[in-house]
């Protein structure tokens, strides 16, 4: 099995400084629902790993997020792609959890669960902190430019000198398939 590991806000749908809160504000972006469907098709398995401190603001529910999650698998599906896991973790920046990223702790949730190593595991980000848990774990970061991404290129600490930046999405699939 091959895994694809990709953030939601800033690389599947355009991002919110007010925070997506319901399936309404949930907006892909150009081009990433066929992208997620390009991966399907090559056989990977695709997972998300999205940090949701919206839940711990009291910003939405978990039912809200659960109504977001399925729109988003739903209009996947409907390009012919598949979403085959997500994970989130609900906490806020302070809360010191081990799942909120830079920490690796959704990454290594969906390893446990798919079986599988995360050495060189492709995970898609917008963030630093997407890259840094990457880094973590073995995993290879990439980093979009859509969402935050076009400011977090500019500000790559030298760790992460060296990883794949590309414009978005799209992009990231075709340097991931072969």
């Amino acid at each position: 099995m091959k895994l694809v590991i990709l953030d939601r806000d800033g690389v599947i749908n355009a991002d919110s400084d007010a925070y997506i809160k319901s399936p309404t504000e949930w907006v892909p972006i150009s081009g990433s629902l066929e992208a997620i469907a390009s991966l399907t098709n090559a056989g990977m398995t695709v997972a998300v790993a999205t940090n949701q401190s919206g839940l711990a603001r009291g910003l939405f529910d978990i039912d809200m997020l659960n109504r977001i999650h399925g729109l988003m698998v739903e209009r996947v599906g409907a390009v012919g792609g598949r979403i085959d896991a997500i994970a989130f973790c609900p906490h806020g920046p302070d809360a010191g959890c081990g799942c909120r990223k830079p920490a690796p702790g959704l990454l290594l949730a969906l390893a446990k669960r798919f079986g599988v190593s995360l050495v060189d595991v492709p995970v898609v980000g917008d963030s630093v902190r997407d890259l840094e848990a990457a880094a973590s774990v073995g995993a290879r970061p990439i980093l979009v430019r859509s969402g935050k991404g076009r400011l977090a290129a500019t500000r790559l600490p030298a760790h992460l000198a060296g990883v794949l930046v590309v414009d978005d999405l799209e992009s990231a699939v075709a340097a991931i398939l072969p």
